[in-house]
């Protein structure tokens, strides 16, 4: 039986060609900071957001906590939706680590807006936690964050003398759904990450960007958290090859997802939240049935998929093909939900 992977876009494998560049890197020590490919690949970052500058880490969530560690810190809050991933799926590590307190704001599809924020800011009281930074992320759950909501955030920071940190994983994703460049979304924020080993199909990595003086912080809080690797030009050139070819690639994975979510409305069974579906992740739930025996059953017929709370997530990406797509709609159209009964 065939088996068609849709937990995750992390599940994809480097492609012959990003091998290749891989094989072929120029590297150095980049504890030192004399590996020229990692050094490539952070400039490359640093002009795709329009930041000063980059730092290659291991991954997303490290790149998040370099900058709630620098930006907020121990005694001081962080505002953000509690469906985000820092709050849902990093292990505290915001509390843990960084020592900062989160709070949580219930925002529809976890879309911050100003007015969510106003009444949340503490500052001056000797006896509470101050606010120090808001948090967004783009895309969350799939779906395009507002540019006009991410201005009046950052206006709304900039009045109360806050930081905004993105956490960019699938910014790429928004801006192949909208047209809107990754540097218009980036100017928003003071801190961006933004993942290479999702939609971009890297093996490794996430890149930190922001300032000079805060990258020059964030390399010093990389080490102290056992992030200084030395010839990291091998995973940076995996990283440097999907920002040069597999970023316009981006939009197929989303026609895929738009075609399942086609198939799941008109089996009749699914209630699929298609306004969400704006890049490449697809939520839905079969009423009457656990999402966990959902996923139990799509394995059975050949669909890895995951789940987010009470509901089924399936996410495309680079490894599954237009016939791939074909045949999981052809599976998911004969699907008897019955089954789980």
């Amino acid at each position: 039986m065939q088996v068609f992977d849709l937990r995750s876009d992390t599940i994809t494998k480097p492609t012959l060609e990003m091998r290749q560049a891989m094989a072929a890197a120029e590297v150095g020590d980049d504890v030192y900071r004399e590996d020229p490919t990692t050094t490539k690949l952070e400039k490359l970052a640093a002009e795709l957001t329009g930041k000063e500058r980059a730092l290659f880490v291991s991954s997303g969530c490290m790149g998040n906590l370099i900058s709630l560690y620098i930006q907020a810190g121990r005694g001081k809050e962080v505002l953000c939706a509690s469906n985000s991933h820092i709050i849902q799926h990093e292990i505290g590590s915001i509390a843990a680590i960084a020592g900062a307190l989160p709070i949580t704001i219930n925002a529809p599809r976890g879309v911050l807006n100003a007015t969510d924020l106003h009444s949340l800011v503490k500052q001056g009281a000797y006896d509470m936690a101050t606010t120090a930074l808001i948090e967004v992320e783009n895309t969350i759950g799939g779906y395009c964050y507002p540019l006009e909501n991410l201005e009046m955030i950052k206006d709304f920071a900039s009045t109360h003398n806050l930081k905004v940190h993105m956490d960019g994983a699938r910014v790429f994703n928004a801006q192949a759904a909208t047209g809107i460049p990754v540097k218009t979304y980036s100017k928003y924020a003071d801190t961006i990450t933004f993942c290479l080993s999702k939609g971009l199909g890297c093996p490794v990595g996430s890149m930190l960007c922001g300032t000079k003086e805060f990258i020059s912080q964030a390399l010093t809080v990389r080490k102290l958290l056992g992030g200084g690797m030395r010839q990291t030009g091998i995973l940076a050139a995996a990283g440097l090859y999907a920002l040069e070819h597999h970023v316009d690639r981006l939009k197929n994975d989303h026609a895929h997802a738009k075609a399942i979510a086609d198939t799941l409305v008109k089996t009749g069974w699914a209630d699929v939240d298609v306004q969400g579906v704006q890049t490449n992740i697809i939520f839905f739930t079969v009423p009457a049935f656990s999402a966990q025996d959902v996923v139990k059953q799509l394995a059975r017929i050949g669909i890895l998929a995951n789940t987010e709370g009470e509901t089924v997530r399936l996410v495309t990406n680079l490894d599954l093909s237009d016939e791939d797509t074909q045949s999981v709609c052809s599976l998911l159209a004969s699907f008897n939900p019955e089954v789980l009964a």
